[in-house]
């Protein structure tokens, strides 16, 4: 059954930058603009376009076309990419009381 995914913990979060490992978008690098954690998606900045068909409606200054948007992409798909080391792996550690996101390879800590 689809939608019955409880939420939990990902490696992305809003305004992580990212890079795509797989798909029609394969190789860019984008930033994180939502993340829907119940289906496992997350939008980002730049990839996966789709081309949404929309109907004029002057009351609300809407142009009638054909239009292209981001469309969420699966969040396996995707990789946090590290400020020093690039499209890295992410750990957990407990700094002070707060639970951190670190990178794998060299330890910087990935969160703000």
């Amino acid at each position: 059954m689809q939608g019955t995914r409880t939420a939990k913990t990902l490696h992305v979060r809003r305004n992580d930058t990212v890079v795509v490992l797989a798909g029609k978008s394969k190789g860019r690098k984008g930033r994180v603009l939502r993340v829907f954690p119940a289906e496992g998606r997350a939008i980002v900045e730049g990839v996966n376009f789709v081309r949404k068909h929309t109907k004029a409606n002057p009351q609300r200054n809407i142009k009638g076309g054909i239009a292209e948007q981001e469309s969420p992409i699966a969040i396996s798909n995707v990789m946090v990419v590290c400020p020093t080391c690039g499209p890295v792996r992410i750990g957990r550690k407990v700094q002070g009381d707060r639970k951190v996101r670190v990178c794998k390879k060299c330890g910087t800590t990935l969160d703000k």
